[in-house]
């Protein structure tokens, strides 16, 4: 089994990074601020409009290092992209069946059926956990209808209407979204989603942890020999990592909007944390985003026992153990793609 590395994360906007033998340098006006060992890193984030050396980037290509571009308000930008890993008849399965609209279908309604699942389970760990703080009910009669849709969504073969069923259960599930608020309610409202700009703190929160689960999807993808560009589920458009949308659905609510109710109702993040820009929306502020990242790391290091392989391994290897699953299946090894089922 692949082994967790660490995550550098640049959050000072006026850094440089560059390479010294096997190491990035950090430097501001030419001093250097810090250093890492690049054999130490799994991925390294920049949020930094500096950027970083050719050579740097070369260098992490070489090593198999994630190096992704983020603005500094935490909208992806670009990521290296080194040498093409796997064997070319793996992508060439991928691409033949992205063309196809009934073979695309009979994956994406895994990925679909994955991520009602798991937001079905965040409703019923919920009502187990806080039956004294929660409306139980309500997220009960969610749940059921949840429920109901599993075997539907397994049996379909159309891809409109998988996107159909699909949306009709984020809406239900994002309508009791607000219930599971349990601390600073106040500070922290939920009505609806809204992605660019997000307008409130907790839709700041919930675009923050997918760009950040995208980019993490992006880089298992290509380490297993696969285009994260090319999905099923979301069709190839210039610019948009499809696959790894795709690879990302089933982990949406168990791994980034569980994680977005945690720190909102263990304090991790207050209303101190965000700021708002001229034009409405609400972003993490410079100690926002430091408190949001330093949790997200430890997220990654916590451990769980995979449902299809029944071995231990941290969250933060979650998305390269799918995506090998994926590859597993394109090749004919699995009948069947196995979603991440978590309860």
């Amino acid at each position: 089994m692949r082994k967790f590395g660490n995550t550098l994360y640049v959050l000072s906007e006026d850094v440089y990074l560059s390479l010294e033998g096997e190491n990035v340098v950090v430097s501001r006006n030419r001093t250097e601020v810090g250093r890492a060992a690049l054999h130490t890193l799994e991925a390294i984030l920049c949020f930094s409009y500096l950027g970083a050396s050719p050579a740097l980037m070369g260098k992490c290509a070489a090593m198999g290092v994630d190096l992704c571009f983020f603005s500094p308000q935490g909208r992806f930008l670009a990521r290296t992209v080194g040498e093409e890993r796997g064997n070319v008849l793996l992508r060439q399965t991928q691409y033949r069946i992205s063309e196809s609209e009934a073979a695309s279908c009979s994956y994406a309604r895994y990925f679909v059926l994955g991520k009602v699942y798991n937001a079905r389970w965040v409703l019923e760990r919920a009502t187990r956990d806080h039956p004294q703080r929660v409306p139980v009910e309500k997220l009960k009669r969610t749940s059921t209808q949840l429920a109901a849709a599993l075997p539907v969504i397994e049996g379909c073969e159309d891809a409109d209407q998988l996107l159909g069923l699909e949306g009709e259960a984020a809406q239900r599930y994002f309508d009791c979204f607000n219930d599971l608020i349990l601390q600073q309610n106040e500070d922290f409202v939920f009505t609806s989603r809204s992605r660019r700009p997000p307008l409130d703190r907790v839709n700041a929160l919930l675009s923050f942890a997918y760009s950040l689960l995208a980019s993490d999807c992006a880089a298992a993808l290509q380490s297993v020999g696969l285009d994260p560009y090319v999905g099923f589920l979301h069709r190839p458009r210039p610019g948009r990592r499809s696959l790894a949308l795709d690879l990302m659905e089933e982990m949406r609510a168990i791994y980034a909007d569980r994680f977005v109710l945690s720190c909102i109702n263990q304090k991790v993040l207050t209303a101190k944390h965000f700021e708002k820009q001229e034009n409405g929306a609400i972003l993490l502020t410079d100690n926002g985003r430091k408190a949001f990242l330093n949790a997200w790391q430890t997220k990654k290091k916590e451990t769980l026992t995979h449902p299809f392989l029944k071995e231990k391994i941290p969250w933060g290897l979650v998305p390269y153990v799918q995506a090998l699953l994926l590859a597993r299946t394109l090749r004919g090894d699995l009948e069947i793609y196995p979603p991440f089922f978590w309860k």
